[in-house]
């Protein structure tokens, strides 16, 4: 059942604070809360949640707020619960009413929260981003007009808003379905690292041998056998044991290991299937479910391992390197400090105003070009239009997908294909031109690479402790939503809230540089002021 009250909340003023201090209208959590479409997030939270039926829900704010702490603060489940019990200013930013010192909910929440946040969830999410800021983003002046009226301003007089910004029904307007390209789109892709121990062949045989026997343990209890069936657990432990504490074992010691371990596991499998023999047929097997979902993974990891240690190779299609978390593969993505990463490969776009969305995620290698024709398509679909570029690396400059951009009309910021054109006197300085333009094309895709280090830096989304995949796609786009919530807030302050005085010196200060050198430019918040033509 769904209890839906608005999130039209209180001022900070009117916060009920048991306390005689006034409470900081200029908060770093009450300022993000004002920018915060609430009611739209809460709508795509509420999407495919039966009204009438089942237990009271918590309310969405309440729910969305918690995960915007968790991922901005880099907390665990239970320290977000405890740092909202113990903050007033979260609990206001989560839309409580006033301050209590119960903890708002369980800890465990955050795992139910994290099923209930799927695909759909987060692209409701994105567009009601996108949204509130449309209605937020200021308008780039025109270089002769806004150089004139700025030059021949008065000092004593300030500018209006509207001369400033537009309103959100101005920029419908200046988007209507006539305009069919506008902005740009940067695309690339990342590897984001599970939280998982380095694999290695010998110490997953190890762990699968473990499981095996505890399988052995808990069938002869359920099952009351007289005499458990000999494991020989002790002799595999120092086996394991005398290999794994070698610096650098050599390949014979470690190719004997493998075999052990193997042998053992291989021998304990057999014993399983003869105590799940004496089960009748139809009978609920005498395990939990969790064991017996690991009993499936080991039986694949000895399958794969076996035919590895037969062929003498040490790879193999869709190999399991965690026995906990078996959908994760390894990435061979060939740099110097990281050859093979574990974890999900992403496809993420962003837009010029410095809006990121995970476009494709999955846990298999893939070729992130084939991506490209989706993504552009997704772009036309939440603004409207297509984009007038498109920027990234040459794998995306493919034929098909050249020739893809070019039937829309798109540019491909990236080296033409083919051999270089002839250089002679009539095209010398054309190609000149064309060369700096793909070397000013190719650093403005520094955007997407700064932001994925601002996740795997600042909010550990190279660190994903989630346990299940659909967990940990929900804490990877969590991850994502608060660096676009961190671009709305700055949008919203800088143009809204900030002092027009200064908004007007920082364009003078632009179009000044733009004078004194073409090649200049001046960057606010996801737009450029006075970039050269």
């Amino acid at each position: 059942m769904i209890r839906i009250s608005s999130s039209k909340q209180l001022t900070i003023a009117e916060f009920d604070w048991p306390f005689d201090t006034v409470l900081d209208k200029h908060n770093r959590w009450v300022k993000l809360s004002e920018c915060i479409p609430w009611d739209e997030l809460a709508e795509s939270y509420y999407q495919g949640f039966v009204a009438d039926r089942g237990r009271p829900m918590k309310d969405a704010r309440l729910v969305i707020g918690a995960v915007i702490i968790k991922h901005k603060l880099c907390l665990s489940d239970m320290e977000t619960v405890q740092q909202i019990q113990e903050n007033p200013y979260l609990q206001f930013f989560v839309g409580l009413p006033g301050y209590q010192s119960t903890e708002p909910f369980a800890s465990s929440l955050f795992v139910e929260i994290r099923k209930r946040m799927g695909e759909a969830v987060f692209e409701g999410f994105h567009r009601a981003i996108i949204e509130a800021h449309e209605g937020k983003k200021p308008v780039t002046p025109e270089p002769a007009t806004s150089t004139a009226s700025l030059d021949c301003a008065e000092p004593d007089v300030e500018p209006t808003k509207e001369e400033i910004t537009i309103s959100p029904a101005e920029t419908q307007a200046q988007t209507s379905p006539a305009t069919t390209h506008q902005g740009q789109l940067i695309l690339d892709a990342t590897v984001v690292e599970q939280a998982i121990r380095f694999p290695t062949d010998l110490s997953l045989l190890n762990e699968a041998r473990e499981f095996s026997e505890q399988i052995i343990d808990t069938l002869c209890k359920n099952l009351k056998v007289d005499q458990k069936p000999r494991t020989y657990r002790q002799k595999a432990r120092s086996a394991y044991l005398a290999i794994a504490k070698q610096k650098r074992p050599g390949k014979k010691k470690l190719r004997r290991g493998l075999k052990q371990q193997l042998q053992y596991l291989r021998r304990n499998l057999a014993h399983i299937e003869q105590l799940l023999a004496l089960i009748p047929e139809g009978t609920p097997l005498p395990l939990p479910y969790w064991l017996l979902y690991r009993y499936w993974v080991i039986q694949q990891v000895y399958a794969q391992q076996w035919a590895m240690y037969q062929t003498k190779t040490r790879r193999c299609d869709h190999r399991i390197v965690s026995i906990s978390q078996p959908y994760v593969r390894p990435m061979v993505r060939g740099k110097l400090d990281k050859p093979v990463e574990f974890g999900a490969k992403l496809s993420v776009s962003l837009t010029g105003e410095g809006l990121a969305h995970v476009d494709h995620l999955r846990w298999d290698a893939f070729h992130e070009g084939l991506d490209l024709v989706a993504q552009v398509e997704a772009y036309l679909d939440r603004y409207g239009y297509y984009p007038e570029r498109v920027m990234a690396d040459q794998l995306y400059g493919t034929r098909a997908n050249r020739e893809y951009l070019k039937q829309r009309g798109i540019r491909f910021a990236g080296k033409p294909l083919g051999r270089p054109k002839q250089e002679n006197e009539e095209n010398r300085e054309q190609l000149k031109q064309a060369k700096e333009q793909r070397r000013q094309e190719y650093l403005q895709r520094i955007p997407i690479e700064g932001k994925f280090g601002q996740g795997k830096n600042g909010y550990r989304l190279n660190y994903i402790r989630a346990k299940r995949a659909n967990t940990s796609f929900a804490w990877i786009n969590s991850i994502f939503l608060v660096m676009n919530l961190l671009i709305l807030q700055r949008i919203f302050f800088v143009l809204e809230k900030g002092s027009f005085a200064s908004w007007i010196t920082v364009i003078r200060k632009a179009w000044s540089m733009t004078r004194l050198n073409p090649r200049n430019y001046f960057t606010l918040p996801g737009r450029s002021i006075g970039r050269a033509a």
